[in-house]
């Protein structure tokens, strides 16, 4: 049986080169530079790769504040429904790990929540980086702490216009 394939492309972005993966029909993963690419991908560029890039490129300058893609991050069924929750968190707000752990009705998996977010495969797009602590605090983000604040940021200017 022949090995499926995932394609892979890297963009340059003004936060720096991203990786984005599609499975053909959706954006399964979009990684920063200092991660690893997925495994079972092959760097080919499609039009999905190169419009998930475009809108990327839209939301760091301030011009998209919702993204229009088909998504298929791939994670447990708990994985799913924390990233699920984190798509409902509107542009330019912030939730807590204890706000989405009720959200999804486990009010007491603030941990495994955080697991999940941190395992987020779809950065930016399914927005960790509106998770904060409890007592309003940054807490982790693949893309370090000053990248998480600098979109927090973007978000607040652009809505501010």
């Amino acid at each position: 049986m022949p090995r499926k394939y995932y394609h892979l492309s890297y963009f340059e972005t003004s936060i720096g080169r991203l990786g984005f993966v599609e499975n053909g029909n959706a954006v399964t993963n979009v990684f920063f530079r200092s991660e690893k690419a997925p495994p079972n991908t092959k760097e080919h560029s499609t039009p999905l790769l190169r419009r998930a890039a475009q809108q990327i490129k839209e939301y760091l300058n301030g011009q998209r504040t919702a993204f229009d893609l088909p998504l298929k991050p791939e994670g447990t069924e708990f994985q799913q429904t924390v990233w699920k929750a984190l798509q409902t968190i509107s542009y330019g707000e912030t939730r807590s790990y204890r706000d989405i752990a009720e959200q999804i009705g486990s009010p007491k998996a603030c941990r495994a929540v955080g697991r999940a977010n941190h395992q987020n495969p779809i950065t930016i797009i399914i927005p960790c980086h509106r998770v904060i602590g409890a007592d309003g605090s940054l807490t982790g983000y693949g893309g370090g702490l000053k990248l998480k604040q600098q979109l927090l940021n973007l978000e607040k200017l652009v809505i501010i216009q």
